[in-house]
Parts: structure tokens; C-alpha cells; sequence
């Protein structure tokens, strides 16, 4: 498998993604509450919620429970130098990125 970065800012956002072909938009958002961290929503590229609130943890693939939306790939959080550290709010995108992977 070959790991694509999902280039992030450490601000809320929303964009286009095509994933295996298929276009989405993905929204970041930051929860600033106990226990705060950044999630994820899914949405079709018109605009339908597919998932929302997805939490960015580190270590798991973040769709694996969905894979009922046949998205195709899987979704990782990992940060540079300790792959575990969750992202926090000042560093999405660098040093926490976002990456997916596709079969050769």
C-alpha cells in the first residue's frame, strides 16, 4: 500500500477530495471542550452528510467502521515523530497529517 497525505491547515476547513474516483468534501472542524480535538465529516460532493463528527485518533483506520459507504480506502491520523500523539489544535497539517491508502 502506498500513503497519500491529505494536505490540512490547523484551521477549520472544507474541500474536495477525490478518493478512488469518487468525489467528497471533507470538513475539519475543532471541538474546543474537555477533551477537545479535531473531527471529521464526510459528505457526498453535493453536499449530503454520508458521516459527521468523526474524532481524528491516531493508530486506526478512521473508517473502518464505515465500511458500509464503500469508500474504498482507508483513513490514518499519524504524527511526525510520535505516531501516537493525538493532533492538537495548533498543529493539523504539520506535524499531525492525514493520509489514506490505496492496494498496488
Amino acid at each position: 500500500m502506498t500513503p497519500y497525505e491529505i494536505p490540512l491547515s490547523p484551521s477549520p476547513q472544507s474541500f474536495l477530495i477525490s478518493l478512488l474516483g469518487v468525489q467528497y468534501r471533507l470538513t475539519l472542524r475543532y471541538q474546543a471542550t474537555v477533551n477537545a480535538g479535531w473531527t471529521l465529516d464526510i459528505a457526498t460532493a453535493a453536499g449530503a452528510n454520508l458521516v459527521c463528527g468523526i474524532p481524528l485518533v491516531t493508530g486506526e483506520d478512521l473508517l473502518v467502521q464505515y465500511e458500509y459507504l464503500n469508500i474504498g480506502v482507508p483513513l490514518y491520523v499519524a504524527t511526525d515523530g510520535d505516531l501516537d500523539a493525538v493532533p492538537t489544535f495548533t498543529n493539523l497539517g504539520d506535524p499531525a497529517r492525514l493520509y489514506f491508502t490505496t492496494e498496488p
